[in-house]
């Protein structure tokens, strides 16, 4: 699928599979901020938004407004917080499955410098306390697509995730956004997640860390698409790469190849993997290749990047009329 003939495919987005979508619902606290604090400096910041955010939420509103049905397992607990998110799933038509009285949700401070770039500080909630029990009575169905984030699975409550991921790996294709976490996994966890054969949406940075951990990736001059390769190669486990405006990479058994990017004018970063994600997701759940899901992920966080904050993922229509400039 070519850029232009995506406008016409993504009105028939619809499940081809199930989607399962696990991970955290938080509020993200937005500033702006001229530079990032040193150590006992005091900076002024320009307070935007207090939004509701969080990995997983970010891509079940994705999948929501693209016309792709989750099953959203976003632990919802008892607070100022919870209060905030409960309302507003309610009024975007999206739910959680998850209700819990263990505390209040997390929240984080989002500090976005001149050039979009976003940093955060995060404070842990209910969406970092998983019970086996209520992850093994989600309701899962064969051929599910799964999202896991690393921001849970470099938690304490990690382990949790993964033996129950293991536990239904038969009927689940897992995809994994390890997010800055990535560098928190444990080499054991990492491991034991690359066994499941999962998909993995990495970013320029992500990749950084990864070739840290293995001697095949240590060759400084390796290129993206080498990368790649010798990725595959090594897991055998579908790769993406997002390269910020120069698009993004991807291989699997299939296929490989660059699928380009939609430039636009960058507000902030916030949700920009996340956003990509759902679009991913949506087009593989709709029987699409990997590189029409990703030109569909690319479009997505190209919308998202330009507006702000992480939540403001396009409706089908709105998706639609933004790629009419290309």
């Amino acid at each position: 699928m070519k850029p232009i003939e995506l406008m016409t495919h993504i009105p028939h987005l619809t499940n081809q599979r199930p989607v399962c979508v696990v991970g955290a619902a938080v509020i993200d606290v937005i500033a702006d901020a001229y530079s990032l604090p040193y150590r006992g400096s005091d900076i002024e910041l320009h307070q935007q938004s207090v939004n509701i955010g969080g990995c997983a939420l970010n891509i079940a509103f994705a999948l929501h407004r693209l016309g792709i049905k989750s099953l959203n397992a976003l632990p919802i607990g008892q607070g100022i917080w919870a209060d905030i998110i409960r309302n507003n799933l309610s009024k975007n038509g999206v739910s959680s499955v998850i209700e819990t009285d263990q505390g209040d949700n997390g929240w984080c401070l989002a500090l976005v410098e001149p050039d979009g770039e976003r940093t955060f500080l995060s404070i842990s909630g209910v969406e970092n306390h998983w019970d086996r029990h209520r992850l093994d009575n989600l309701p899962i169905q064969d051929n599910t697509i799964l999202y896991l984030s690393g921001y849970q699975l470099a938690a304490k409550c990690g382990d949790v995730l993964l033996s129950w991921a293991e536990s239904i790996a038969d009927k689940t294709t897992l995809f994994i956004d390890f997010g800055p976490r990535i560098a928190d996994l444990s080499s054991s966890q990492f491991s034991r997640l690359m066994a499941l054969d999962p998909i993995l949406s990495l970013n320029r940075q992500e990749i950084e860390h990864i070739t840290t951990l293995f001697p095949e990736f240590a060759h400084s001059t390796m290129d993206t698409e080498e990368l790649a390769n010798v990725w595959f190669e090594q897991f055998a486990c579908p790769l993406i790469i997002r390269v910020d405006k120069e698009g993004a990479f991807y291989r699997d058994a299939l296929s490989s190849g660059w699928v380009p990017p939609f430039e636009t004018t960058v507000v902030d970063t916030i949700g920009a993997g996340d956003s990509h994600a759902g679009g991913v997701i949506a087009g593989l759940a709709s029987g699409w290749s990997m590189h029409d899901a990703v030109l569909l992920g690319n479009a997505v966080a190209s919308y998202v990047v330009s507006h702000r904050g992480g939540d403001c993922a396009p409706f089908t229509e709105q998706l639609i009329s933004y790629l009419q400039r290309y």
